[in-house]
């Protein structure tokens, strides 16, 4: 093997096209590949960072953790959690944010995106998510990060901190985790407007194809997606962003080069490229809605492979914590 994967996502209810393309997938690709041990976690902590229902919570890591199983993660060749499962995560955070200076912190963009005007109104946890984030990677000593454009300031953050404990320390003991950025990042954008990314916060469900959608919905949504009056279908995000929007969706699909598809569509009209999109979207998506049905009509096999993951997570993070604490000078507790 080449190294240790590790990569989060949020417990949100409503996974969709977007995140299927941009992330889901690729993990499948890197397990299937065996090169790496992968570690795929449900960060449902980083989701207290905004108000949410705890109900609601409840259901929605189950829906993920359903998404990530019908998509192909095999809870046998990965390890599949849940992060509040494992206490090693944020018992190294405490550590963590205690080798981090204030001033790195205040660097970073997506707090001041998502705290807005109200910055002394914020949570601690939204302001400190990304130290949280460093010791999910390194509570497994992870060699490399499956990332996307919007997260890499924040792995170039964990990066650091690494470093910095290392130094502070006087050890080598922490990796500096390795960004993989997989081919062209897929980045899927709003059915009803092409300049706005695929979001499950758009009051409009038309605006995105969830995994959940039965294959009657997709066409629907397909057919009703915003569209231009020119003939053929080409790439041309700032004139034609709905277009090229359902260019890069379809090429995503088919797995094949994005060029060669526009030479392909060059002379074919929106209708008739949309019946086409719609049959290739139902043909990928449609299995993996039924499988996730499947799985979420039984919620204790959901939990049971769950907590068979956190097992497995824990027996890595576990040894790796208690020589951080031997490193930092804690006395170990005598079992009695």
């Amino acid at each position: 093997m080449h190294g240790r994967i590790f990569s989060g996502i949020q417990p949100t209810h409503g996974i969709h096209l977007g995140n299927y393309l941009g992330a889901i997938r690729n993990w499948v690709v890197l397990q299937d590949s065996g090169a790496y041990e992968c570690i795929y976690c449900i960060v449902d902590q980083h989701a207290l960072t905004t108000l949410h229902d705890p109900g609601a919570m409840r259901a929605n890591t189950r829906e993920v953790a359903a998404a990530l199983l019908a998509s192909g993660i095999d809870p046998e060749r990965s390890i599949l959690f849940v992060q509040s499962h494992v206490p090693a995560h944020t018992q190294l955070y405490w550590v963590l944010g205690c080798v981090t200076p204030l001033g790195w912190l205040n660097r970073m963009t997506q707090f001041k995106e998502k705290a807005g005007k109200d910055r002394e109104g914020a949570p601690l946890g939204l302001y400190a998510y990304p130290v949280l984030q460093a010791a999910d990677i390194l509570a497994y000593r992870a060699t490399h990060v499956p990332v996307g454009e919007d997260q890499k300031q924040h792995l170039e953050l964990s990066r650091d901190i690494a470093g910095a404990f290392n130094r502070k320390f006087g050890v080598d003991y922490f990796p500096l985790p390795e960004p993989m950025i997989l081919g062209e990042a897929t980045r899927v954008m709003s059915l009803r407007d092409g300049t706005k990314k695929m979001s499950k916060s758009d009051p409009s469900d038309m605006s995105r194809i969830n995994l959940t959608d039965d294959p009657d919905t997709i066409a629907l949504k397909i057919r009703r997606a915003k569209s231009d009056s020119i003939l053929g279908i080409w790439y041309d995000p700032e004139n034609r962003p709905e277009a090229s929007n359902l260019l890069t969706i379809y090429a995503a699909l088919a797995e094949r080069p994005r060029a060669e598809v526009e030479a392909e569509l060059r002379e074919t009209p929106f209708s008739a490229f949309k019946t086409r999109l719609a049959e290739l979207v139902i043909e990928k998506i449609a299995p993996i809605s039924a499988r996730m049905r499947e799985l979420l009509a039984e919620p204790a096999e959901i939990d049971r492979l769950l907590a068979r993951g956190a097992e497995r997570a824990a027996a890595i993070a576990i040894p790796i914590l208690e020589e951080v604490y031997r490193i930092v000078g804690f006395l170990p507790p005598v079992s009695r």
